[in-house]
């Protein structure tokens, strides 16, 4: 099984969602996450505020930030190689990572708009 890691900087909580001014990329991610955990997706993130060890004790992570500081964040490892800096992975890219079948019975495909601007 691919195993998926993510390097998230310092958030309020673990996943981010909370306070008054929510930042919709992370709601967004906090769902895929959910959504790829239920579909057996071996997914761990790791907020620098709250476990600043993790980032201290993986080498990859620990060079990243040596050379992008913390403002590269979110970093994603698949299976221990960077994979994506800077932003969060869509529903679809966890799926391509993970291999999952998203036509499973409970897997619900990503939401896509069609050319009207409408969520189809």
């Amino acid at each position: 099984m691919k195993q998926i890691q993510v390097f998230d900087p310092a958030l309020c909580c673990s996943t981010g969602v909370c306070g008054v001014e929510v930042d919709q990329a992370l709601v967004t991610f906090a769902a895929d996450v959910d959504w790829a955990r239920q579909n057996g997706v071996a997914i761990d993130r790791y907020n620098l505020a709250q476990q600043p060890m993790a980032f201290a004790e993986n080498t990859e992570v620990k060079t990243f930030l040596e050379h992008a500081g913390q403002e590269g964040l979110p970093l994603i490892l698949l299976d221990g190689a960077v994979i994506l800096t800077g932003r969060y992975p869509t529903r679809d890219e966890l799926v391509r990572w993970s291999a999952i079948d998203a036509g499973s019975e409970g897997a619900k495909p990503a939401k896509s708009c069609c050319s009207t601007g409408c969520c189809c």
